[in-house]
């Protein structure tokens, strides 16, 4: 059974999650742009396959998979800038073909994304990268909610992202 959360029954179910969720959501995006991939990279790492049923846009990923096709097709270096690209709101081909996305397809296509770095066929995270005081906190923060508000941080932090072609 698929497990799907709107945000409006997150923050109506626990109204601590009045503030939880957009709190995080403002700490998010308050983090430098590397900042925020490797927060999500380590989100994305700990939820693990529970983001897959979470995201009913899953079964329709293959509305991404021409945008998937062409991140694999970029060198390294191009492919850690369309994500830069995409958290920095630049207007991209790339960019622009995300806007398009469904909600759910956009936090399906960032799992596929983890998937493909986890593979080595996207570029990884570094070995090397050490979050900032301020990332690791809000993971910490961000762990402590139920599953449902973690949900909803990572769809909205994702849906923010890229450029809306039609706006």
């Amino acid at each position: 059974m698929a497990y799907t959360i709107s945000q409006e029954q997150d923050l109506n179910a626990n109204p601590l999650a009045q503030v939880a969720v957009p709190n995080a959501l403002a700490s998010f995006k308050g983090l430098a742009t590397d900042e925020q991939l490797g927060l999500l990279w380590v989100l994305y790492r700990n939820m693990g396959g529970a983001i897959t049923p979470a995201a009913p846009g899953a079964a329709r990923l293959q509305f991404a998979e021409g945008l998937l096709q062409d991140v694999l097709a970029m060198p390294q270096s191009a492919q850690l800038q369309f994500m830069r690209d995409l958290v920095e709101k630049h207007k991209t081909p790339e960019t622009r073909a995300y806007g398009v996305l469904t909600n759910n397809t956009k936090l399906a296509f960032w799992y596929q994304l983890a998937v493909l770095m986890d593979e080595g066929k996207v570029i990884p995270v570094p070995g090397w990268y050490q979050p900032s005081d301020a990332a690791i906190a809000l993971f910490d923060q961000i762990s402590r909610l139920e599953f449902g508000q973690q949900i909803t941080i990572m769809r909205q932090a994702v849906i923010a992202m890229g450029v809306d072609p039609l706006a």
